[in-house]
C-alpha cells in the first residue's frame, strides 16, 4: 500500500509539473517570492493573496484581495529568522528563507511546493519548468512553515512527505492532520480542531446554552470540524437546531452565494438557537457579517480560530448589530521586538524603498489597503505600505505561532548540528529527514512558552477564549481552554449567562424538579418545554430526562423529583402493635406455665378433679401452644410460617374445646338425676371424646397443609410492598373455623345447661362465657380475615389466638387459681358437700351426698 501511494504521488508530481508548461507564471499571474539565501533554507507557504480570479473555463489565474494580517505573517517568519542569525545561535552557519504567496489556492500551493523541493533554489522562476525533474536528490530547502488553511496544508503535506520534509503549520487545526500515516512529515504549533471543537461544546455546557446552530464550509476544515462539533454537542445533550455547509464557490460565485445567503438568514433569523457556531475561513464569515448587519440580527456567535481576531470583521461599519461575538484563538502572546522591527523599516519606506521591497504591492492589490498606502510611493504600477500603520494589524496568535515555529527549527537545528555558543560540529549536509525526527523530538521554551509534541505532531498548548467588545470593538482575551478540558471564564459573565431559566425566544433551558425538558417536532426543534415526569419515574431538575425508579422504588405524585423506596409491609418486631401483642402473648405463656406447675401441686385436691383432672393438663398444653403460636404470624411471612400457622392453631384449639367438652360432661354426670341421660353419659369415656374431637382437626389440619396451604404472596400496594399470608382455597379454612364453632356451641349449650347445677367452682357458668367469647370473637375475625392484607392481617390473627386463649385461661381456669392460692378452704370434700346439700335443701329436696 506504501508504494502505491508513492507513485501515486509521484504521478501527481509529475502533473503538476507538466502544468507549467501551460499556466505562464509570468505578468499578473506570477507567484510572489522573498527569499535571502543562507547555509539553510527555511520555506515559507503563507496566503497574502485571499482570492484567485479561479473559474469553470481555462485562463491565467490572477491573485486578488492583499490580506494585510498575511504579509505580516511572512514577514514575523523573515523577522524571526533575522533574529536567529544576530543572535548566532548556530554560530558558523546562516538561515535563508524562500517565502512563497499562495493566494490560498490548492493548485499554487502545490506550485510553490514544487519549486520548494528542487534541489536548488532558483530565484529567476516561480514554478517548475518543461526540463525540471522532480525528486533529484534531497531538496535544499529543508523544512517549510504553512500553510495557515488546512485544505491548503493537506495538499501540502501529500506532496512534501514524499522528500521527508518537515512542515510546520501555524494555523491549519484539521484534525484529520493528525493521521501520521496519512501525513507522517505535518507537525504543527497550534492546537488540533479536536481541541478546539471540545472547548466550543466545553464554553455552551458553561454558559448553559441548551440549543446552538452550525455553519461551516464544504472543506477540509469547516465539514469535518462541523461534523465533529455537532457529535460534541449531541454526547453533551445539547441541541443542534440546524447545521449549514457553505459551498467552495460562496464567496466567489455572486449571485448562487445571494441565494445561499438569504436562506442562511432566514434560518438564523427563526432559529430559537442561543448561539451560532460559525466554523469556517474569514471571507466566507465578512459575507455572513455584513449581511447580518444588515438584518440587525443581534445574535450570540461562537468564531473559530480562522476568524476570531479578525480585526477586519470586527471593525466592520455597524458591527454591535450583528451581536455579540465569543470566539476561540491560539493562546498566543506579541511577538518581542516585531513592532520594534516593523519601526525599523519607517525610514526605508520614506527613503530609498525600491519597487522590489516586499512593502510594495502591484497593480491587481491597488485599493486593497489604503488606510496604509503611503501617497508618494508610486513606483510606476507600484504602491507602498507604511509599517507604522501596520502596527495596528499584528496579531497575537498566528504571528506567535510562526514565531514559536522558528524557534522549534532553532532548537532542532542546534540539536542536530551539535552547536554551542561558539561552534556547531556538524556541517549543513545532513538530510530533510534527520531535520524531521529531531523536530517531532522537540522539548523547549520559546520566549517563556514550553512546546513538545505529541505522537501525532500536535503541542501542548491551549486555546485563548476572546470577546468582542461592542462598544468600542476591541477584542479581549477573557478566558482559556486546555486540552485537557479546563475552562476558564470569569466568574460574573458565568453567573449572567447561565442565570435565565428561559431563553429570549421562551424555550425553556431548564426545567423545576420532577419535570423533565422535551422538545417538540416542530421547525424549532430545539425549543424545549417542562413536562411532568410519568408514574414510578423521577427527574431531579435542571431539564434532566425522566428516569424510572428502581425495582423496589416508586415516585409520589406532586414530588417527582426523587424516589422512595417501597416498603416492606408486614407486622414486623419494632411495630408498636407486634410489641404490644408480644407482651400478652409472653404474658399468656407464664400464665399458663403457672397455672400448670400449681394444678401439679394441688393434682389430689377436689378443685384439680372438678375442672378436669388430668386433662386440665392437655388443656393448659393446647393454650401454651396457643400462645406460642402467635409468634409465628410476626415477622415477614415465609412458605413455612404460612403453612403452618392457621392450621395448627386449629388442631391446638379443637385440643383445648375437647377437654372442656369432657369435663362438661363429667360435670352433667355428677348432677343430673335423670338416670337415662346420666347413663348414656357415663358410657362416654373422657379420652375417647378427647381423641375424636381433637383427631378429626387434626386429620382436617394435616389435609389443608398437604393439599392446598396457605401461602406467602407480596402484593404491591403503592407505596408499599405488602407481604401476607394468602389462602389459596377458602374451604379448608371455612371447614376449620365451622368445626371449632361447632364444638364451642356445643361445649356453650352445655355449659348453659348446667348452670343451675350445684357446682361450687362454677365449671358451667364460666364455661359458657368463655365460649360465648370465642364464637363472637371468631364471628368478628373471619371477614376481617378475608378482607385485610399485610400488617392488619397478622395483627387481627394474633388478637383472635389470644382472645380466644385468654377467654378459657381467664374464664375457666383462673378462678380455679384464685381459689387454690387465697381460698384454701374451699378445695376440700366437706365443702363441697355442704355446698351441695344446701342447694338443694333450698329446693326443698332432700339428698344425700357421697
Amino acid at each position: 500500500m506504501l508504494q502505491l501511494s508513492t507513485v501515486a504521488m509521484y504521478v501527481l508530481w509529475v502533473c503538476v509539473s507538466l502544468l507549467g508548461v501551460f499556466h505562464t507564471c509570468r505578468g499578473v499571474n506570477h507567484l510572489r517570492r522573498e527569499n535571502s539565501p543562507g547555509n539553510i533554507i527555511i520555506g515559507g507557504l503563507f496566503s497574502i493573496h485571499l482570492k484567485t480570479n479561479r473559474s469553470n473555463g481555462p485562463g491565467p489565474l490572477i491573485c486578488h484581495d492583499f490580506d494585510i494580517q498575511s504579509f505580516l505573517h511572512s514577514q514575523v517568519m523573515i523577522y524571526a529568522i533575522e533574529e536567529i542569525n544576530q543572535r548566532r545561535l548556530l554560530p558558523n552557519f546562516t538561515i535563508g528563507y524562500d517565502i512563497y504567496d499562495t493566494c490560498a489556492d490548492v493548485s499554487l500551493a502545490i506550485r510553490a511546493t514544487l519549486q520548494l523541493l528542487k534541489a536548488e533554489s532558483d530565484p529567476l522562476m516561480c514554478g517548475l519548468t518543461e526540463d525540471a525533474q522532480p525528486l533529484p536528490g534531497d531538496p535544499e530547502t529543508k523544512v517549510v512553515i504553512g500553510e495557515q488553511s488546512s485544505e491548503v496544508s493537506i495538499a501540502v503535506a501529500r506532496i512534501i512527505s514524499l522528500s521527508s520534509v518537515a512542515q510546520i503549520s501555524y494555523a491549519a487545526t484539521s484534525e484529520l492532520l493528525s493521521r501520521k500515516y496519512k501525513f507522517p512529515t505535518f507537525v504543527r504549533t497550534v492546537s488540533s480542531d479536536k481541541h478546539q471543537t471540545q472547548g466550543i461544546v466545553e464554553l455552551a455546557n458553561k454558559f448553559n446554552w441548551k440549543a446552538v446552530a452550525i455553519v461551516g464550509s464544504d472543506d477540509e476544515y469547516g465539514r469535518y470540524g462541523s461534523e465533529r462539533l455537532s457529535d460534541y454537542f449531541s454526547v453533551n445533550d445539547i441541541c443542534v437546531e440546524f447545521m449549514e455547509i457553505l459551498p467552495s464557490y460562496f464567496n466567489q460565485n455572486i449571485s448562487e452565494s445571494r441565494k445561499l445567503l438569504v436562506k442562511l438568514v432566514g434560518l438564523i433569523n427563526d432559529s430559537s438557537a442561543e448561539a451560532i457556531v460559525l466554523f469556517t475561513k474569514d471571507t466566507n464569515v465578512e459575507i455572513i457579517m455584513l449581511e447580518a448587519i444588515e438584518h440587525k440580527l443581534n445574535r450570540t456567535w461562537i468564531a473559530s480560530d480562522t476568524w476570531s481576531t479578525s480585526t477586519k470583521i470586527s471593525t466592520l461599519p455597524g458591527i454591535e448589530l450583528a451581536g455579540q461575538v465569543f470566539g476561540f484563538t491560539f493562546n498566543g502572546r506579541e511577538v518581542p521586538g516585531f513592532r520594534q522591527y516593523l519601526m525599523s523599516q519607517v525610514d526605508r519606506t520614506h527613503g530609498a524603498m525600491t519597487a522590489e521591497s516586499p512593502f510594495c504591492l502591484d497593480e491587481s492589490s491597488k485599493n486593497t489597503v489604503e488606510d496604509c498606502v503611503l501617497p508618494n510611493s508610486q513606483h510606476q504600477s507600484k504602491q507602498c505600505l507604511d509599517p507604522e500603520c501596520l502596527i495596528k494589524y499584528i496579531d497575537k496568535d498566528y504571528s506567535y505561532s510562526i514565531y514559536l515555529a522558528v524557534g522549534v527549527i532553532a532548537d532542532s537545528l542546534r540539536r542536530l548540528m551539535k552547536c554551542n555558543s561558539q561552534w556547531c560540529e556538524r556541517t549543513s549536509d545532513f538530510t530533510a529527514l534527520e531535520l524531521l525526527e529531531e523536530i517531532k523530538k522537540v522539548n523547549c521554551t520559546v520566549n517563556t512558552t514550553h512546546i513538545f509534541f505529541d505522537e501525532n505532531g500536535d503541542p501542548s498548548l491551549g486555546y485563548a477564549i476572546v470577546y468582542w467588545n461592542r462598544s468600542d470593538t476591541e477584542i479581549k482575551i477573557i478566558g482559556e481552554y486546555w486540552p485537557n478540558g479546563t475552562i476558564r471564564v470569569p466568574d460574573h459573565l458565568e453567573e449572567a449567562m447561565t442565570a435565565d431559566e428561559v431563553t429570549a425566544y421562551n424555550c425553556y433551558k431548564t426545567c423545576k424538579p420532577g419535570l423533565e425538558l422535551r422538545m417538540p417536532d416542530k421547525r424549532n426543534k430545539c425549543c424545549g418545554y417542562c413536562a411532568p415526569c410519568a408514574d414510578g419515574d423521577f427527574s431531579p431538575g435542571n431539564g434532566t430526562a425522566c428516569q424510572h425508579c428502581g425495582e423496589k422504588q416508586f415516585s409520589m405524585d406532586g414530588q417527582r423529583d426523587k424516589c422512595f423506596n417501597i416498603t416492606e409491609e408486614y407486622l414486623n418486631w419494632s411495630n408498636p402493635f407486634s410489641i404490644t401483642l408480644s407482651c400478652l402473648a409472653a404474658l399468656g405463656i407464664i400464665i399458663t406455665i403457672s397455672f400448670a406447675v400449681h394444678f401439679a401441686i394441688y393434682q389430689g385436691t377436689p378443685i384439680v378433679k372438678a375442672v378436669g383432672g388430668y386433662l386440665v393438663f392437655l388443656e393448659l398444653l393446647s393454650l401454651l401452644a396457643c400462645f406460642c403460636l402467635t409468634f409465628n404470624f410476626q415477622d415477614k411471612p415465609t412458605r413455612d410460617s404460612c403453612r403452618i400457622g392457621l392450621p395448627l392453631f386449629g388442631v391446638a384449639f379443637s385440643l383445648c374445646i375437647s377437654c372442656i367438652l369432657a369435663n362438661l360432661l363429667q360435670i352433667l354426670v355428677c348432677f343430673d338425676f335423670n338416670t337415662k341421660v346420666a347413663s348414656w353419659i357415663k358410657r362416654i369415656d373422657r379420652v375417647v371424646v378427647v381423641t375424636v374431637v381433637s383427631g378429626i382437626q387434626l386429620t382436617l389440619s394435616v389435609a389443608w397443609m398437604l393439599l392446598d396451604p396457605p401461602v406467602p404472596e407480596e402484593t404491591e400496594i403503592h407505596p408499599h410492598n405488602v407481604h401476607t399470608c394468602t389462602l389459596q382455597s377458602v374451604g379448608f379454612f371455612a371447614a376449620m373455623i365451622a368445626y371449632l364453632a361447632f364444638w364451642a356451641f356445643v361445649c356453650f349449650v352445655f355449659a348453659f345447661k348446667g348452670k343451675k347445677l350445684p357446682d361450687l367452682y362454677k365449671n358451667a357458668v364460666l364455661i359458657s362465657v368463655s365460649m360465648l367469647l370465642f364464637l363472637i370473637i371468631w364471628i368478628i375475625f373471619v371477614p376481617l380475615f378475608l378482607a385485610l392484607k399485610g400488617r392488619n392481617k397478622a395483627a387481627v390473627e394474633i388478637a383472635a389466638i389470644l382472645i380466644s386463649s385468654y377467654s378459657v385461661l381467664g374464664f375457666h381456669l383462673a378462678p380455679k387459681f384464685y381459689i387454690m392460692i387465697f381460698r384454701k378452704e374451699l378445695n376440700n370434700e366437706n365443702a363441697i358437700t355442704g355446698y351441695i346439700k344446701k342447694h338443694y335443701e333450698q329446693q326443698g329436696r332432700a339428698v344425700i351426698a357421697s
